[in-house]
């Protein structure tokens, strides 16, 4: 107990200092959280966990907690001081990262934001962690007259390396001031920290197949590094225990069937090691949650991909321009300084009420393509997957509750559409080409909705001759107030794989011209590019990819020119299938296919533009929010299409 005491006395004298800008303010929120029952090291734990944002953080980090088995372990976190570029520069740099993530898939610079590594991971006990942020802003201060602005930086390339480093002699300058740090950790927090030693560059891939280096290189000679920017000086911890796990992002709410299992809420990160995956049996891993500190398994379709960085959490950030820092804290950082999500919360939390000031911190990489890309009508393709089905929400025998003896339709449930077009075989062609619902058709007249006030003008559509995509993207247009104005064309090509279709023949689907007659806006004069006759039941993966590929390509090359927006309303399966080859990346085997389409949901919508001269196309972040309904997640393109 006497060695405990010693260390929270470290912490007690501060209580009574007065919080300057950049401090992290443990003082009051520790009487605070104390007074409210808690234990110190509890406490403590739970605000350097979170940044020290504030009391409610901390409080709601100790109750996701209370049954964590590590709560009252004393082991530290992991910190390490990096240079981060702001301004112009993160501009080119995260535009460069998108490019080269569509192009060429994810590798290990990925991980990691863009930045100049200082010193190595070192560990600092939680008790003295306002004293090392007290640390970095007081060497910051020292520096702001000092710091070579601007940062010569010149491109080097090798074989699986891609970075820009940063001029000898400005390099040695840097060391002093990472020196200069270490030295005040140790007067001010007893922290011990090993300054970098190597070449001082930023990284911007490394470890990707050699045929992908001639593309990467074209795309690093676009970055301007003469452009202007402020570094800034910013401080991550991570927690040590799983800084040689995988990091896994929650997509789908899991609860537990067996004693053994995880329960999982989307938006938390796993932590996930191979070494403990000998328990897991097939399509299920073992790992740790960050939000609860409970370990289990977990089916392995409910997580995808995270990068290694959207766990760590911020404790300091300040500008070498500016007089007053930019932040002292900020919890996990995945969400906003990667995906471009800051909300209002967070920007008070930064000291950052006012938008014009978000220069100051690393902008968010939407707000970025956004600003970039705005200037210059782009070809733009939109995928969406159909509305919700019939035959998924009633049943497969729907239609006997539906038809009588004499096939005349009389809908049972509200959610049942009110009338069905007729059919020139009859009602029972309805088993394999069903309609959407009511909620199906809703959906859909939501989303072209938002298209309309995102002033989103689509000049060609097209569709799966399926009639639940025919009335999805009937719906979309009467939503965008285009209904009548622009015309459907039913293209045969976009249907999907057909090896999913039951039975030994394809749908006997709805002729455009009896679509038309039936009050749908549908081109009755277009000519498909693969017609049905030229679709074969049971085709191959390869065979349906090609398909995709191919029908696509035809009908941006049809539409060019012509217009800039195309809207293609089709399946799950087409958002992957009719993006990835687009991108100038190979498909992925049919495996990771399936996974990748089992987690779209309706309405499911994504957004490509071209590149320019290259005539490669990216994904980018559609002009409407992502529709959550049911008990789905909310679909977020970047986490389930940019995929290795």
């Amino acid at each position: 107990m006497a060695a405990k005491d010693e260390l929270y006395a470290k912490v007690t004298p501060r209580r009574q200092r007065q919080n300057r800008p950049g401090t992290v303010k443990h003082g009051s929120s520790l009487d605070v959280l104390l007074s409210m029952g808690f234990p110190k090291t509890r406490a403590l734990k739970a605000l350097v966990s979170t940044g020290g944002r504030n009391v409610q953080a901390a409080c709601d980090w100790l109750f996701s907690h209370v049954d964590d088995p590590f709560l009252d372990d004393p082991l530290p976190r992991e910190y390490v001081l990096y240079l981060r570029p702001s301004g112009p520069l993160l501009h080119q740099l995260s535009h460069f990262w998108q490019q080269s993530r569509a192009m060429c898939g994810k590798n290990k610079a990925h991980n990691i934001f863009p930045h100049i590594t200082l010193c190595q991971f070192f560990m600092c006990a939680d008790a003295k962690v306002e004293a090392l942020c007290e640390a970095l802003q007081t060497v910051v201060g020292q520096w702001r007259e000092r710091f070579p602005t601007p940062l010569p930086l010149e491109l080097y390339t090798s074989s699986n390396f891609i970075g820009l480093f940063v001029d000898e002699k400005v390099a040695e300058v840097l060391k002093t001031f990472a020196t200069d740090f270490a030295a005040e950790a140790v007067a001010k927090a007893d922290v011990h920290v090993e300054p970098h030693k190597k070449q001082l560059h930023v990284t911007l891939a490394y470890h990707f197949p050699t045929n992908h280096l001639t593309s990467l290189e074209k795309l690093s000679r676009s970055v301007d590094i003469s452009l202007g920017c402020d570094w800034l000086a910013v401080l991550f911890s991570r927690d040590i225990r799983f800084a040689n796990h995988e990091t896994l992002r929650v997509m789908y709410p899991y609860i537990p069937q067996n004693e053994d299992e995880l329960e999982l809420a989307p938006g938390d990160f796993i932590f996930m090691s191979s070494m403990e995956q000998g328990s897991a049996s097939e399509g299920w891993v073992y790992g740790t949650s960050m939000s609860t500190g409970l370990s289990g398994l977990l089916p392995e379709n409910y997580v995808s991909r995270a990068d290694e960085c959207d766990t760590w959490v911020l404790h300091g950030s300040h500008s070498f321009l500016n007089c007053t820092s930019p932040t002292n804290s900020g919890g996990a950082i995945g969400g906003p300084f990667l995906d471009g999500q800051l909300d209002g919360r967070l920007l008070d939390d930064f000291g950052l009420g006012d938008p014009s000031s978000l220069s100051v911190v690393c902008q968010p990489m939407q707000m970025l393509r956004t600003n970039s890309q705005s200037r210059l009508p782009k070809r733009t393709l939109f995928v969406c997957r159909h509305g919700e089905r019939m035959d998924v929400v009633f049943g497969k025998h729907w239609i006997t509750q539906c038809f009588d003896a004499k096939g005349r339709y009389m809908r049972s449930n509200l959610n049942m559409p009110c009338s069905l077009p007729a059919r020139s075989g009859g009602y029972r062609e309805y088993d394999k080409d069903c309609p959407i619902t009511v909620f199906g058709a809703t959906q859909a007249r939501l989303v072209g909705e938002a298209l309309f006030d995102s002033h989103t003008v689509v000049d060609f559509v097209y569709c799966s001759p399926s009639l639940r995509c025919v009335q999805t993207a009937h719906n979309i247009l009467r939503g965008l107030q285009q209904d009548g104005k622009t015309k459907i064309r039913v293209e045969p090509g976009l249907f999907e794989w057909t090896k999913w279709v039951s039975g030994t023949s394809l749908p006997a689907w709805i002729p455009p011209t009896d679509l038309a007659a039936a009050n749908y806006s549908v081109d009755t004069t277009y000519r498909p590019h693969i017609p049905i006759s030229k679709l074969t039941m049971s085709e191959s993966y390869d065979t349906y990819i090609s398909r995709s590929f191919q029908v696509t390509r035809e009908i941006l090359a049809e539409c060019n020119s012509l217009g800039n927006t195309v809207l293609i309303v089709a399946h799950a399966s087409s958002l992957e299938a009719c993006t990835r080859q687009m991108q100038g990346l190979n498909p992925q085997n049919s495996k990771d296919f399936v996974q990748v389409v089992r987690k779209i949901p309706y309405l499911g919508f994504c957004a490509c533009e071209e590149m320019g001269e290259t005539g490669v196309w990216q994904l980018v972040d559609p002009p409407i929010l992502p529709l959550t309904h049911g008990p789905n997640h909310s679909f977020n393109w970047r986490e389930t299409l940019l995929q290795d």
